[in-house]
């Protein structure tokens, strides 16, 4: 038998423990109402700046749509490229309404990207575009565009991970490609996936069809190198080599004698006539190892170290040739389209 001080002790625990859950959801709601105004404030911020992009073919029907990103007071905004790639201008429609006509600076399929600048004499709503390598898996990453025709759709998640790579539509690799899992579908290409700092970090690209939650962005500090060349250039420039290349595996014993860390190569496949490479020496079933120094497992990696900064450099090249490796010092020019 309990005596009355016991029971009232007993009392009181039960009684604790049936206000835990209201305690919690109480202790919660303060976070879960910061999540909000953060999001919330973000899209206050940047949404402004999302417009509706509308192509048509020059018999005047429609050719598709997509979203953009204001990124300059004057007009310029970045999207996809898949979005323009079927004609020169476009229609803008920004949140408020308003419809512009806009004129394609350039676009690069490589990454993805194109700029078009709105024919507007006046000053339009800008987002900035954010370091993406200060991004951490984790992170608060908010969508905002046009899916399916909904306007202004906004979507939030987190960066699923970093460092991705994307095969474009003409087959090379996107790197430095940014996993979340906010949700996109069709509408939200190019449009902005933002921070809780309300920065632009990356580009919203593409999204895996059949899955849920695995959706990439190309990174802000790709779209900001692609925005830089179109604008001083009409293009995104890169050097060119002149070869056909594909991934092959190295010889285990060939590649322990040589003290190489790399499983694979790039093997040349053709060599294009009066091509910066076919002035070597260098020949087709040779096996590149490096490029500037830098290594190369594979075919993708030949274009990731092609950029413009080595337009007009001559760099060495290391192959393996049978079991023996040398050495090729190549003069690399721009690639034309």
């Amino acid at each position: 038998m309990f005596d009355t001080h016991t029971q009232f002790i007993l009392d009181e625990d039960a009684n604790e423990r049936a206000a835990t859950p209201t305690d919690a959801r109480a202790t919660d709601a303060p976070l879960l109402d910061a999540y909000s105004r953060t999001v919330a404030e973000v899209v206050e911020k940047v949404g402004p700046s999302v417009v509706c992009i509308d192509l048509a073919r020059g018999d005047g029907k429609p050719a598709g749509s997509g979203s953009g990103v204001i990124v300059s007071p004057d007009g310029l905004v970045l999207t996809n490229s898949h979005v323009v790639s079927a004609g020169r201008r476009a229609d803008v429609t920004t949140l408020d309404g308003r419809v512009f006509t806009a004129r394609v600076l350039g676009d690069d399929p490589d990454t993805d990207l194109a700029l078009l600048r709105i024919d507007a004499d006046e000053k339009l709503p800008a987002a900035r575009l954010g370091d993406s390598r200060a991004l951490k898996p984790g992170q608060i990453a908010i969508a905002i565009g046009n899916p399916l025709g909904f306007d202004a759709t906004v979507t939030a998640g987190v960066v699923s991970a970093l460092g991705r790579s994307l095969r474009a539509k003409n087959g090379r690799l996107i790197d430095d490609v940014i996993q979340t899992d906010a949700a996109l579908n069709p509408g939200n290409s190019g449009g902005p996936l933002v921070s809780s700092a309300g920065e632009v970090i990356g580009v919203n690209t593409a999204v895996i069809m059949g899955a849920q939650g695995i959706c990439f962005a190309v990174a802000a500090n790709t779209a900001q190198f692609a925005l830089g060349e179109i604008v001083r250039h009409g293009r995104v420039r890169r050097a060119y080599l002149g070869i056909g290349a594909g991934t092959v595996p190295l010889p285990r014993r060939i590649a322990l004698r040589l003290g190489l860390d790399q499983a694979t190569g790039a093997v040349v496949t053709a060599i294009a006539p009066g091509g910066p490479a076919s002035e070597t020496g260098m020949l087709t079933g040779d096996i590149i190892l490096s490029i500037d120094g830098a290594p190369v497992a594979g075919a993708d990696d030949i274009v990731r170290l092609l950029g413009a900064d080595r337009i007009g450099r001559t760099i060495p090249i290391d192959v393996l040739r049978r079991s023996d490796r040398r050495r090729f010092w190549v003069g690399l020019t721009e690639r034309k389209d």
